[in-house]
């Protein structure tokens, strides 16, 4: 097996231990070697490892090891990335057994991506790098995403859409067919995208509107 550390010992973090605990109940495939954070201190323990350090401790492993990004906000996990010298480094993708490939031969997924359980995923789909897809997503036929995206649990994602980079999408947030998302963009829980969005912008409601602070 492979060593692996994960970066965020948050919840979501944790979620992803579980995730990496179930990939192996099917095929022993990583072994899990403990966390990397900057908020917690070096030798703190949660149910599923111990803190290793934070990013200096990283970049100066003296081994070759794959690390995956439990980093929720898409600002600060590009952030993080761009700090991660360490040529020993790699950003392998993290795939939950149960999850549904239409055709997978016609799919192109990039490196460092988290795609959770009971998520599925049409055809003719392209995915960048360090896209995050918690639990229960749908991706649409011909659905195109950047890099660097948060998709929250129950994300609707409907067909020829595409998406930019470090975008966040709220619980059970919606994009109807045929529109486009640009970067640095905020979608509400339970928001419904009915037409193209502005980047740097938050909408929230159904239909989704720009809100204004």
């Amino acid at each position: 097996m492979k060593d692996i550390a994960i970066y965020g010992a948050g919840g979501y973090g944790r979620e992803v231990a579980c995730l990496i605990n179930a990939i192996n109940r099917v095929s022993p495939t990583w072994n899990l070697i403990g966390f990397f954070d900057d908020g917690l201190s070096k030798g703190q323990k949660n149910e599923y490892g111990q803190i290793l350090g934070g990013i200096t401790e990283l970049n100066n492993y003296p081994e070759e090891l794959s690390i995956i990004m439990a980093i929720a906000n898409p600002q600060m996990l590009n952030m993080i990335i761009n700090k991660i010298t360490n040529t020993q480094i790699w950003f392998p993708n993290i795939i939950a057994p149960d999850v549904l490939f239409l055709d997978e031969a016609n799919i192109s997924i990039g490196h460092g991506n988290i795609i959770g359980f009971r998520t599925a995923i049409s055809c003719n789909v392209r995915i960048g790098n360090f896209n995050r897809l918690n639990t229960d997503i749908f991706l649409g036929h011909d659905v195109v995403i950047g890099n660097y995206n948060m998709f929250n649990p129950s994300t609707r994602i409907s067909g020829e859409v595409t998406i930019g980079n470090c975008n966040f999408f709220g619980v059970s947030s919606v994009v109807f067919q045929q529109k486009s998302i640009g970067n640095n963009t905020i979608i509400g829980a339970n928001s419904v995208i009915i037409k193209k969005t502005k980047d740097n912008t938050t909408y929230t409601g159904n239909p989704a509107t720009e809100l204004r602070f």
